[in-house]
């Protein structure tokens, strides 16, 4: 089992730089793909960024490629979201994810763990 805890959303003006990171727990945890998602009100939750186990494979939705980067630091247990260059069309929740499996995934269906959520909220 695989718990995961979020931190590091907030308010931020357009522009601004956030750090969001992702807290796991359980003993697996280091061997298993993860990902950041996020859900906008009124939309479906949608794709940000994946790393896999070892952390030296990235992959990032064609709206944040560029601005954000995912990494990992197993010493930790924590996977991390760099924002930069945020805009108004950034704000949601973002929810971190832990597939059962070593290889980056865009696919929702393949992550088995979620967090809670932390909200990001950029201002124009």
């Amino acid at each position: 089992q695989v718990q995961l805890v979020e931190s590091g959303g907030g308010l931020v003006q357009a522009g601004g730089s956030l750090r969001l990171s992702c807290a796991g727990s359980g003993r697996t945890f280091s061997a298993y793909a993860m990902g950041w998602f996020r859900q906008a009100p009124g939309m479906v939750r949608e794709f940000v960024a994946t790393i896999s186990w070892r952390g030296g494979s990235t992959d990032y939705a064609d709206s944040v490629k560029g601005r954000f980067t995912i990494s990992r630091d197993h010493a930790k247990n924590t996977v991390y979201l760099q924002m930069n260059s945020l805009t108004p069309e950034d704000t949601a929740v973002y929810y971190c994810a832990g597939t059962s499996s070593t290889g980056r995934t865009r696919k929702i269906s393949d992550y088995k763990y979620w967090g809670q959520g932390t909200q990001v909220t950029v201002s124009s």
